[in-house]
């Protein structure tokens, strides 16, 4: 299968970057098809709606994302909601447009956050973006996602076994929920 794995964290030393390497590792094994990008190294502008599209790699993101079988989502929280990378992504990504021949990628896909937090009572923060993807895109929100925080590190870039466990259960079961939903003969579109 085809899997995006999509960090949308600035930070140099993100955890949730970390946490989307370690996954993409994972579904390369598996003998799976990648496209892992990392807002760091392939930047998008702020969505203005305009001139957002004509960005270099505008077309590169929205065409990751629609040919994907699963999308995994690697975030991080900032003051009780997602850092501002993951909302730019996802308003450029989702946009439609008739005049630029652009259809919203998100579309039913599978979706799996891999969440980096500060604190352990921030275990829910990315739920508002995920109702938001579910209801706008009718994206299938993976009930399996990695919350991690710095506790959960043995060493940057080395998840504690704990960690590790839950991650690798997360991956196997984002395959599992984007095996079963592959081919569906339904397309959803923006209804109201």
């Amino acid at each position: 299968m085809n899997f995006a794995v999509l960090s949308t964290s600035l930070d140099p030393e993100s955890r949730s970057a970390w946490l989307c390497a370690l996954a993409a590792g994972q579904l390369r094994e598996a003998g799976h098809a990648i496209t892992h990008l990392d807002l760091r190294e392939t930047p998008l502008p702020p969505f203005d709606n305009a001139a957002c599209y004509a960005h270099p790699n505008a077309d590169l993101y929205h065409r990751t994302i629609r040919e994907a079988d699963g999308v995994l989502l690697g975030v991080p929280v900032y003051n009780w909601g997602l850092g501002s990378g993951a909302r730019t992504l996802v308003e450029l990504t989702g946009s439609s447009d008739a005049e630029r021949g652009l259809h919203g990628a998100w579309f039913d896909k599978p979706v799996t956050f891999l969440v980096s937090g500060g604190l352990d009572h921030g275990y829910l923060s990315h739920g508002a973006f995920a109702l938001g993807m579910m209801y706008d895109f009718r994206c299938v929100i993976n009930p399996h996602f990695v919350y991690a925080t710095s506790a959960h590190w043995a060493a940057p870039e080395v998840p504690g076994e704990w960690l590790a466990e839950r991650l690798s259960r997360t991956v196997e079961r984002t395959v599992d929920l984007s095996e079963r939903l592959r081919g569906r003969d339904y397309h959803s579109v923006w209804e109201i």
